[in-house]
């Protein structure tokens, strides 16, 4: 078995000393040197020693943990609910939070906190009311005067909710840039999720700066929503 690093100059020694040679160094000067130069593992192990440490990770009680108030989060909950607030997107019709109905098929334009029935239907076809909200390409458009209240309302409101009935679908580019030059952003959903906005918006923000335009959810294209 070959001798270890650390015992390596004590057995050159010992070689030398058979062959009659003489040792460059003293057995002192060799012991010296070896304790000078300790073993590798044993400088790695007390390193290890003094370095390193571990910590018991302390335990919170569970008295101690935080509690959180969900009711503080709510900043909405003193609030009053605007009078205008949709309580109930009915299949043909609305309930307010004022205890007003829009029943009968008809739509709804809420403005400045004030609710309008809505038939944009019957600007089209000449006057005709066919029943249609969609173009041939597939996208809701309604004429530019369905939207005349707008004209009449200042400060305009900075954004218009649109609500499209049972399903959500793009609205055409005149429509949209129509809207655009009454100084409103539009947003465009189905109408429980349109209501929901409107609500939520117009209790935050409050009812100068939102207004729905809202569709029946029962509408059906050609049909209408009796």
């Amino acid at each position: 078995m070959a001798p270890s690093r650390a015992c390596q100059p004590l057995a050159q020694v010992a070689t030398l000393l058979r062959q009659g040679q003489r040792p460059l160094f003293s057995p002192s000067q060799i012991s010296n040197t070896a304790a000078a130069f300790p073993r590798a593992t044993a400088t790695t192990a007390a390193v290890s020693r003094h370095t390193f440490h571990t910590t018991a990770p302390s335990r919170r009680m569970k008295g101690d943990a935080p509690q959180t108030d969900f009711g503080a989060l709510n900043v909405l909950a003193d609030a009053p609910v605007p009078a205008t607030s949709v309580d109930v997107c009915a299949p043909d019709g609305f309930h307010l939070n004022s205890g007003a109905k829009v029943v009968g098929g008809s739509g709804v334009l809420l403005v400045g906190g004030e609710a309008f029935t809505w038939q944009p239907w019957l600007a089209r076809g000449g006057g005709s009311g066919e029943k249609r909200l969609v173009n041939r390409k597939g996208q809701w458009e309604v004429p530019n005067e369905t939207f005349g209240l707008f004209g009449l309302v200042w400060p305009r409101p900075d954004l218009l909710i649109l609500g499209l009935g049972p399903l959500n679908r793009p609205i055409s580019p005149e429509l949209k840039r129509h809207i655009g030059s009454l100084g409103m952003r539009v947003e465009v959903l189905d109408t429980r999720n349109a209501a929901a906005q409107y609500n939520l918006l117009a209790t935050e923000r409050g009812l100068d700066d939102v207004a729905a335009a809202l569709i029946p959810v029962g509408w059906r294209e050609g049909v209408g929503a009796a």
